[in-house]
């Protein structure tokens, strides 16, 4: 069989491009994910999210290089190996960015990334349960809701950045971005609701849509410069006459895959002694990431989730009320609540964002720590570093190599030092400060500027969110056009985070699922 779309990467963009695409009966679709099925119990359960950094099977578990801005340290890069990918792993927070983030993109790439228009595709892909308003949608695939229930850490953690004067808001997608409150998640009934829910699960049975799982993409085949379809480790998926290959792997994989198929910075390709099809140097470029460091401390109560003897009649009551009634923790996200602040008043948008955590997390869950405490994550949503992704190897089955270059830039760590001196200011404000013992990390004895920038290139990790690394654009320099297709040759598109040609002050997974949309009505001509 010969298709008219073969999408590479069953994960938050993938999944929207095989729903709208198969939509047409006589258009044959093919998506091809490395990564099992999406059974595994832990996916669904909001709660979960805590163990699945363990699962290698359903994660890429990919680290970076040695970070030369972080002590040489090589951080850890969990992204999603699974239908759904990344959005059946991630901690479902619904975030769209800042309207300034699509008017840079539109400078970049055209009038179609503006944020009205980019506005109103986010608003027809929502079914927000909770928010009956202009800023939200009730109708889409993707449902929205606000947490079933919520940690009363949480809701402290909300009170004490009022208590520092910081806005509460109650919708960081409605007016303003500004503030602090409970972030809304994509859950449904208390459950996960990831692309593949969304996307995939309603159409499955369409004869014309085939999925493949567990089917690792190796290169694309091309004859000339057009692409004629994607290699597997045992067999050729073609497409039929005047088709395309989508590569949707994300910031990682796409980039990986254009350059094992001969596109990309010549002399890097001829170093790993691939014959080069078409020399486009900013392949794997432009790579951006949100840098994040945390502030933890013990409690001097239970309220918070705990790994002790004491929390288990509450994980059982939890375990009973999910599984009768998808309610109890166990429908917590873990980073129930965040925050939106500028690190200075000239900025034209917050650049730092706080995520909260009632329970103690270290080396991203993989390493328990026993006892009641919390973690407050702050990032800085604007970095002016870059980074790249490059081949380690020609062999297609061997991780690429992540070079994030994180604080390579002068500006980036006086920004993240000041985001962690505020989020010091409100673990001691008064409704946070009277449920804390001690503070634990960086630890008190950590004070001065110097002591805060070893704590930083020490401790700081990633949150999870690299962009950038097929930047689209109107000029010729980009890797791709505003459309996502790829210069230099035909029958090819990136779809997916690696388009963003800024990254999004906010989380990544909605604004993945919104370009994915936008590109889908292009091909459909419903533009």
């Amino acid at each position: 069989m010969t298709y008219h779309y073969i999408i590479v990467g069953a994960g938050s963009a993938g999944c929207v491009l095989a729903n709208r695409l198969s939509t047409d009966p006589a258009t044959r679709v093919c998506l091809v994910e490395a990564g099992p099925p999406d059974r595994n119990p832990m996916i669904h359960m909001p709660f979960g999210l805590a163990t699945l950094s363990h699962m290698r099977w359903l994660n890429w578990g990919y680290e970076t290089a040695p970070e030369p801005g972080l002590m040489n340290r090589r951080l850890y890069w969990p992204r999603g190996r699974v239908l759904g990918g990344s959005s059946s792993i991630n901690a479902m927070i619904y975030m769209r960015g800042h309207p300034q983030d699509y008017r840079d993109w539109a400078a970049a790439a055209g009038p179609d990334w503006d944020w009205p228009r980019v506005r109103q595709v986010f608003r027809d892909m929502e079914d927000n349960r909770s928010r009956h308003d202009d800023h939200h949608g009730q109708a889409g695939p993707l449902t929205v809701s606000d947490l079933v229930q919520s940690n009363p850490l949480s809701r402290a953690f909300v009170q004490a950045g009022a208590e520092c004067g910081h806005p509460l808001n109650p919708d960081f997608n409605g007016e303003n971005q500004t503030g602090f409150g409970l972030y809304q998640v994509t859950q449904k009934d208390g459950r996960r609701f990831s692309a593949a829910r969304a996307f995939l699960d309603p159409v499955r049975d369409r004869p014309n849509l085939t999925v493949l799982t567990g089917a690792q993409v190796h290169r694309l085949r091309f004859t000339g410069r057009r692409a004629t379809g994607v290699q597997l480790r045992d067999r050729l998926l073609p497409l039929a006459e005047g088709g395309e290959v989508i590569l949707s792997g994300g910031a990682i994989n796409s980039p990986q895959l254009l350059l094992l198929s001969g596109i990309g910075p010549g002399e890097h390709l001829q170093a790993m002694g691939l014959p080069v099809l078409h020399h486009a140097p900013e392949v794997g470029g432009n790579l951006a990431d949100h840098l994040d460091i945390t502030v933890q401390a013990a409690l001097r109560d239970r309220s918070a989730i705990g790994i002790a003897p004491t929390f288990l009649p509450r994980a059982l009551r939890a375990s009973w009320a999910y599984l009768r009634r998808g309610q109890g923790e166990f429908t917590s996200n873990v980073a129930e609540a965040g925050g939106f602040v500028a690190s200075d008043p000239s900025r034209d948008r917050p650049n730092l964002q706080f995520h909260f955590i009632p329970a103690y997390l270290h080396d991203h869950g993989r390493r328990l720590s026993l006892g009641y405490g919390l973690t407050l994550h702050v990032c800085d949503l604007l970095p002016k570093s870059r980074g790249r992704i490059s081949l380690a190897t020609p062999d297609p089955m061997a991780a690429p190599r992540i070079e994030a270059n994180y604080l390579s830039h002068p500006d980036d760590l006086p920004v993240l030092m000041n985001g962690l001196k505020i989020a010091r200011t409100i673990t001691q404000a008064p409704a946070l400060a009277r449920h804390i013992a001690r503070e634990t990390l960086p630890g008190p004895q950590i004070a001065s500027d110097a002591q805060l920038e070893a704590d930083i290139r020490a401790r700081a990790e990633t949150i999870y969110h690299p962009v950038g690394t097929c930047r689209m654009g109107s000029d010729p320099a980009s890797v791709t056009d505003p459309e996502g297709r790829v210069r230099g040759v035909e029958g090819l598109r990136v779809v997916d985070a690696s388009l963003m040609s800024q990254i999004i002050a906010g989380n990544t997974n909605a604004p993945t699922m919104m370009i994915a949309e936008t590109i889908a009505r292009r091909l459909l001509g419903r533009a």
